[in-house]
């Protein structure tokens, strides 16, 4: 027998015996981990036992959000994802997803951009037409058409960044 398989064995009958002294419904669960191998990883743990309770247990008794594992960065790189192709309005995860919380709000922010866009492009324009018209009857207090350029050269660069 390998000393793998007398590991899990011992394991095993150590969990069968704590087992029968915990409270009715209670679940137990061992993970033996080796940093740097995942290779040597181990979960054991009783039948029916539900992972998401088990992490919940974790945090109850100090897991923090704020800690590095690759588990957060990838539901991060999820929610970044789903936040850009709903800005994109594709890919749109099925609507009971998880992520479909994110791609709304990355539709719903992409949406208002473009309104402010829109918004940003009239007044703009309205500026213009202003000024040539003040232009065309003879003129205007000089500080006014100053700020009024300055103003359409502000509406322009942040159009140009938005790509109108």
């Amino acid at each position: 027998m390998s000393a793998l398989n007398r590991f899990h064995e011992t394991a095993s009958d150590a969990l069968e015996k704590i087992s029968a002294s915990l409270p009715a419904g209670a679940k137990l669960c061992l993970a033996i981990y080796t940093p740097e191998k995942p290779e040597l990883d181990i979960v054991l743990q009783d039948k029916g036992l539900d992972l998401n309770e088990v992490v919940s247990t974790l945090r109850r008794r100090g897991l923090s959000i704020d800690g590095d594992n690759a588990y957060k960065r990838d539901l991060l790189d999820a929610i970044v994802g789903a936040l850009a192709f709903g800005a994109q309005n594709t890919s749109p995860p099925p609507s009971d997803h998880w992520g479909t919380r994110f791609w709304e709000i990355g539709r719903e922010e992409r949406g208002l951009h473009e309104e402010l866009v829109a918004a940003l492009k009239l007044t703009r324009e309205n500026l213009r037409a202003c000024q040539a018209m003040i232009h065309l009857a003879g003129g205007a207090d000089p500080a006014y058409v100053n700020d009024a350029q300055a103003a359409m050269a502000v509406a322009d660069a942040v159009l140009a960044k938005a790509g109108a």
